[in-house]
């Protein structure tokens, strides 16, 4: 299977400690490296989605505001970073991993900043913006059958580094603790701060898990009633890029489902429509994965009297616009010229 893009870039840099948080002699916060942007994105609250709750909040963290565009390049930096630390991941060797896009995006940014050779295996129906910003970083990409989704990605990946072990750093984002701990140590700090603490409910969609992990057990551990709600896609083949359908996948290993006071399932329609519904009323441009956490997050806050319900947008819909939904949509626009 032939990459795309071949080796390049200069020779790391390293300085023996966490990249990211270390600016250069003398040098002022804001002249630090793109990779000490991620996190402390805003927590948006959400308004004409939500006509109808009375004393139900719900809020939402805009994820397209990290550097590389989504809240993967939060478990990707600290999956770099620990395995940088631990000796793990050196100059040596190929940063690699299976990717529906996001995280593959991310580890080409980190990349490109610290000067790691990085391969990307990515299912063939990721859309087009996402196969080409990997390829803007630098990365070299190879594709499997779309059929088989990021399971097809994830099997490769594992068959390359079972075939030479020595030659890569395998990210691994669907095992690795430092996935769910970038959310623990981070996403979770940064709600509880920007909600004051108020937070009475959870909910996020499943992918790698991740992202529900980390910071359902961390708001657990600060608020011990807080519920926690899992999304994911209704059916196995479902058009909700970056989401799995645990029961016909390979589920992660850093997947935790006592964490989950209840599991949603949203059918590929629904995340569509909540899409649409965030760009027409609330001015917010997000990605399906985001409409399928919107799609739970109301049916949570349909349920309740009072509290606020927090969940997760993990990127923006601006890699999407090529898909057939959005080329559906844009096509039956008013205005639109022939």
């Amino acid at each position: 299977m032939d990459f795309v893009n071949g080796p390049q870039g200069p020779p790391p840099l390293r300085s023996g400690a966490p990249y990211a948080s270390i600016p250069a002699p003398g040098e002022p916060p804001a002249g630090r490296s793109v990779l000490a942007q991620i996190g402390n994105t805003p927590l948006l609250a959400l308004h004409r989605v939500t006509v109808g709750l009375g004393e139900v909040r719900v809020c939402a963290k805009a994820e397209w505001f990290n550097p590389g565009g989504s809240v993967k390049d939060r478990a990707a930096l600290r999956i770099v970073e620990d395995a940088e630390a631990a000796g793990r991941l050196t100059p040596d060797r190929i940063l690699l991993d299976s990717t529906s896009g996001n995280t593959g995006i991310a580890l080409a940014m980190i990349g490109a900043v610290k000067g790691y050779r990085v391969q990307l295996v990515m299912p063939a129906s990721v859309s087009e913006e996402r196969k080409r910003i990997v390829l803007s970083y630098g990365a070299e990409v190879s594709y499997t059958e779309p059929m088989e989704g990021s399971d097809g990605a994830l099997r490769e990946v594992r068959r390359r580094v079972e075939a030479d072990p020595d030659r890569y750093f395998y990210a691994n984002q669907y095992d690795n603790p430092s996935n769910w701990r970038a959310h623990h140590d981070g996403t979770a700090v940064e709600i509880w701060r920007q909600t004051g603490g108020r937070v009475t409910h959870f909910v996020a969609a499943l992918g790698t898990t991740g992202t529900f992990t980390g910071t359902a057990r961390r708001l657990k551990a600060l608020a011990p009633g807080l519920h926690a709600a899992s999304v994911q896609p209704a059916t196995p083949i479902h058009g909700i890029e970056g989401l799995k359908h645990l029961d016909s996948a390979i589920v992660p290993g850093i997947h935790d489902p006592a964490l989950a006071d209840e599991e949603l399932f949203v059918e590929t329609e629904e995340a569509y429509e909540m899409a649409k519904r965030l760009a027409r009323e609330e001015g917010i441009l997000a990605g399906y994965s985001a409409g399928a956490a919107l799609a739970g997050a109301l049916r949570v806050a349909r349920r309740l009297e009072r509290g606020l319900v927090v969940t997760v947008f993990p990127d923006g819909g601006d890699r999407y616009l090529s898909t057939t939904y959005w080329g559906e949509e844009l096509a039956r626009a008013p205005g639109r010229r022939p």
